[in-house]
């Protein structure tokens, strides 16, 4: 099963223009569970995603709201030259096609 099979909302959006946010939301505690337990969201595998090292990425669950937020750092600051996405907000894609 894919994340975007059971995420009810997938996001992306600039935290200032070296970091980057990706949400992960969901619809029941049992589709938040099963992510938050996965390995398919660490920082390793994020990581490896994007191509920064896992120490450049933070995942933080949040039950509460049946979310994961992820912060990872931009390989190339926001407006800089070769920046393709100056909001950030195109950059949660590669999350759709992970693999749980």
């Amino acid at each position: 099963m894919k994340l975007s099979d059971l995420a009810q909302v997938i996001r992306s959006k600039n935290a200032g223009p070296r970091r980057l946010t990706l949400d992960v939301m969901f619809a029941t505690d049992a589709d938040y569970q099963r992510v938050a337990q996965s390995p398919a969201l660490g920082p390793e595998a994020v990581g490896r995603l994007y191509g920064v090292p896992p120490e450049a990425v933070t995942v933080i669950p949040y039950p509460a709201g049946r979310a994961i937020k992820i912060v990872l750092a931009r390989r190339i600051m926001a407006g800089d030259p070769g920046d393709v996405d100056v909001y950030g907000a195109q950059q949660h894609a590669p999350l759709l096609g992970i693999e749980l």
